[in-house]
């Protein structure tokens, strides 16, 4: 992912449309599967067409998806992408106003919730998936003394090195390569 293809979210309204799980997890599956029909994204997600379209609506509001009318077959088939792939924002930005800082800090907590989630999801799975993947999945965590520069300075070090991965040219070599979902934190806390 490019830095010009993350955006930047100053607008507690879009925050708020983009934390609901659902939708959070339709932008997750636009994201790994790319441009997709309300079906496609329904039987993704097992949810009910006109459910996904309602929140697909919510997520068009606020500026997250657009539709893709040049993938349609005809004028009753409609396709949805994501308008940037990357979304961030910062805490600090909602000050001002004690409401939106509440749906700010709202919005990084159910973010942590769902990450925690598809890690719990991804240590649970059974054994042959886990077998499949020869103890590849990892985890980590290290105490570092920084500074806030310090820190600043590691997140962009460790979101170049995703960005590399995530961007990479696919070899062509029949591989089965699956989604995997990789997350890092570094804040600041008392052991």
């Amino acid at each position: 992912m490019e830095r010009s293809d993350v955006r930047q979210i100053t607008d507690s309204r879009v925050l708020a449309a983009m934390s609901h799980p659902l939708r959070r997890r339709l932008m997750d599956v636009l994201k790994v599967h790319g441009p997709s029909t309300v079906g496609l994204l329904a039987e993704r997600t097992d949810q009910a067409p006109a459910n996904v379209s309602h929140h697909l609506k919510v997520l068009a509001a606020a500026d997250l998806v657009t539709e893709a009318p040049e993938l349609a077959r005809d004028r009753r088939e409609r396709w949805w992408r994501l308008v940037t792939r990357g979304l961030r924002w910062s805490n600090t930005d909602f000050d001002t106003d004690p409401a939106s800082r509440a749906v700010a800090d709202a919005a990084t907590s159910l973010n942590l919730d769902r990450h925690v989630a598809l890690a719990r999801a991804g240590h649970a799975a059974d054994e042959a998936e886990q077998a499949t993947w020869n103890d590849a999945a990892f985890s980590t965590d290290h105490w570092l003394r920084l500074t806030p520069e310090e820190l600043a300075e590691l997140s962009r070090e460790m979101i170049a090195v995703l960005t590399r991965w995530a961007n990479r040219d696919l070899p062509d070599d029949d591989a089965d390569r699956r989604p995997v979902f990789v997350f890092v934190h570094g804040v600041p806390a008392r052991p």
